[in-house]
């Protein structure tokens, strides 16, 4: 489950236009999100606020046997007034990362000239930033982020801890983004050992800066259709000529000034895109030559309400394996209103259903009318196991104006004690 300052830099991301999900460093986000998420330990609790449309904070406590927590403050240049912040308002998908995983049609950088705005015959546009810090107590770790957009293809984003416990007394990571739709870089540095690193990907297909692409629209219909709606992560509307899939390819490589090694790894993805007529499917294969990794997965979303996901990985020298499936279930609360009868409710979730099919555009529950409005999402249940019998079970809910996660991993080949872990999350916004 994501906490609330996720959410809101997730917002600041979709509301500058920022496509986080066509970067080689996202290529297997789908099968992370049903396979690898973690599973809470212990009791924690969460309190948020975004007071104004430029600044949010969070105080969180948690209780592992030993008492702790964190102060947390954000403060983004760009607006944020149409983002909701109280959790009776939120719909529970935004705390997950399910609205990421059904990739969209690329869309072309944005013209400069979108981002220039002139007083009395001079530019006073500025480039909208983000500042983000978190202290954890006792320990008195520091962590920051400094993110900003230097234009419609460029990013810079510097993450910086600080802790007495660390080599040097803390580390800087900075990453310079460039996204222009055909393809993205990422170029970026670490204190850490010196390491300097560069990663790409590519996308096979037309190129959505062509004016000659029958798939583009004009940019008023990209900028109406391509950008998510941060207040309920729901997908957008697909018009008819779009393609079905998208196949892409991407490395990376990276090297230590100082400990003197370097590493590399390569990977492929294809995925259907919302104008795919049949289950909505993403297959990816990875490559370390160096250590000789080699990892394959397959996510579908087997039904509107059921995903799931395998994952294999080999390793060409030790011939080791290993193998990890994941399904992620949703639960619908009754549809309608209190006065309206399930069989009028049905009736109209079907002629909404079929609207949208004629529109050219998959239909699912969780991209629905009702379901912006928070009212149909009862909860989530996760549940991954991998081939050592390690079983992880994860509920995400909602209770009143709190949205809880509950969870516990199990080990399946013990003969008592097969628990190795519980834990309670509750997040409380305003």
């Amino acid at each position: 489950m994501l906490d609330f300052m996720e959410y809101v830099q997730n917002a600041f991301y979709e509301t500058s236009r920022w496509n986080r999900n066509n970067f080689y460093g996202t290529l297997t986000a789908t099968s992370q999100a049903l396979l690898d998420f973690p599973t809470p330990l212990g009791l924690r609790l969460h309190i948020s606020s975004l007071p104004s449309p430029h600044f949010a904070s969070s105080y969180s406590l948690a209780s592992t046997g030993l008492l702790s927590g964190s102060l947390s403050y954000l403060y983004t240049s760009l607006p944020l007034p149409s983002v909701p912040s109280a959790t009776r308002s939120l719909p529970l998908p935004a705390f997950t990362p399910t609205s990421d995983r059904q990739l969209l049609p690329l869309r072309p950088p944005d013209p400069p000239w979108w981002w220039e705005v002139w007083h009395a015959g001079k530019r006073i546009d500025n480039r909208n930033a983000l500042l983000y810090g978190r202290l954890y107590l006792p320990r008195s770790t520091l962590e920051a982020l400094y993110l900003r957009r230097l234009g419609p293809t460029t990013q810079v984003k510097i993450n910086a801890v600080s802790d007495a416990r660390l080599p040097n007394g803390g580390s800087v990571l900075a990453l310079l983004a460039q996204d222009w739709g055909k393809w993205s870089a990422e170029y970026l540095f670490s204190t850490d050992s010196a390491l300097l690193g560069v990663r790409g990907l590519y996308n096979f297909g037309p190129d959505p800066r062509d004016p000659g692409n029958p798939t583009r629209s004009s940019a008023i219909e990209d900028l109406a259709a391509m950008v998510p709606d941060v207040n309920t992560g729901s997908k957008q509307m697909v018009g008819a000529g779009q393609p079905v899939s998208r196949f892409s390819a991407g490395a990376e490589v990276y090297y230590g000034l100082l400990n003197k090694s370097g590493g590399m790894s390569t990977g492929v993805r294809f995925a259907t895109l919302p104008a795919h007529t049949g289950f909505p499917y993403t297959m990816t294969l990875t490559l370390n030559p160096l250590m000789g990794n080699l990892s394959s997965s397959y996510s579908v979303s087997a039904g509107e309400l059921l995903s799931l996901s395998s994952r294999f990985d080999f390793n060409v020298y030790s011939y080791e394996s290993g193998v990890l499936m994941g399904m992620e279930l949703w639960k619908m609360r009754g549809f309608g209103g209190e006065d309206e009868s399930p069989d009028k409710s049905k009736q109209k979730r079907l002629e909404r259903a079929k609207d949208k099919i004629e529109a050219g555009r998959r239909s699912t529950l969780l991209d629905d009318e009702d379901t912006r409005n928070g009212g149909d999402v009862a909860g989530c249940l996760k549940a991954s196991v991998n081939q050592r019998g390690n079983l992880g079970l994860l509920w995400e809910g909602r209770l009143k104006e709190l949205v809880y996660s509950c969870g516990a991993s199990i080990d399946l080949r013990r003969g008592e004690n097969i628990i190795s872990g519980v834990g309670l999350e509750l997040q409380y916004s305003a």
